[in-house]
C-alpha cells in the first residue's frame, strides 16, 4: 500500500509543479515561445483551458491557473490523506494542509530554480540555452531586490546563495 501511496503522492506533487510553474511563468511574462514553456502549456492545458471557459481573467491575474493550483493541491491532499486510511480531513485542516503544500512547492521550486541558474552561470557565463531563458525569467525577480542590499564581491554575485540560504530557512519554518 505505501507503493502505491508513493506513486500517487509523486504523481499528483508533479502535476502541483507544473501548474505552479505555469502561474510562475505568467507572472514572471517568460517568453513562452520558449520550449520548456510550451512544454509547461501543453501539459496544463487540460486542466486550465476548461476553467478559462468559466472563470474570467482579472485584470493581469490568470484566476484559471490560480484555482488549477489550488484544484491540484487540494485533491493532492485528499488523496493522501484517503489512501493514508485517516479518511478525508475536515475543511479547515484540509485548506491549511493545501497552502502548506502550495508554499513547500513554491519554495522548492525557487530553490532548485535559483540552484541551477547560479550553476549555469558559473559552467556557461553568457551563454544562452531555452532552460537558461527560462531559469532567468523565473530567478531574477527574486534576485534583483537581494543584488541592491547585497552587491557583489569582487565580481562575485554571492545574491543566490543568500536567496537559498533564506529559502531553506522558511522550509524549516514550514515543518
Amino acid at each position: 500500500m505505501s507503493a502505491i501511496i508513493y506513486i500517487i503522492d509523486t504523481l499528483l506533487s508533479l502535476a502541483l509543479f507544473v501548474v505552479l510553474v505555469r502561474l510562475l511563468l505568467q507572472w514572471t511574462r517568460a517568453d513562452f515561445r520558449n520550449p520548456l514553456c510550451q512544454a509547461v502549456v501543453k501539459l496544463t492545458n487540460p486542466l486550465i483551458l476548461p476553467l478559462r471557459r468559466v472563470l474570467p481573467p482579472i485584470g493581469k491575474l490568470d484566476t484559471a491557473s490560480v484555482v488549477a493550483v489550488l484544484l491540484v493541491a487540494t485533491v493532492e491532499v485528499g488523496c493522501v490523506y484517503a489512501l493514508r486510511g485517516a479518511g478525508l480531513p475536515d475543511p479547515l485542516t484540509w485548506t491549511y494542509a493545501a497552502l502548506l503544500t502550495i508554499a513547500r512547492t513554491l519554495l522548492w521550486t525557487y530553490f532548485y530554480a535559483i540552484f541551477l541558474y547560479a550553476l549555469l552561470s558559473l559552467i556557461a557565463p553568457g551563454g544562452y540555452s531555452p532552460t537558461q531563458a527560462v531559469l532567468t525569467a523565473l530567478c531574477e525577480p527574486v534576485l534583483h531586490p537581494v543584488r541592491r542590499l547585497i552587491p557583489a564581491i569582487a565580481g562575485l554575485d554571492l545574491s543566490p546563495l543568500w536567496v537559498l540560504i533564506a529559502i531553506q530557512a522558511l522550509l524549516i519554518l514550514l515543518r
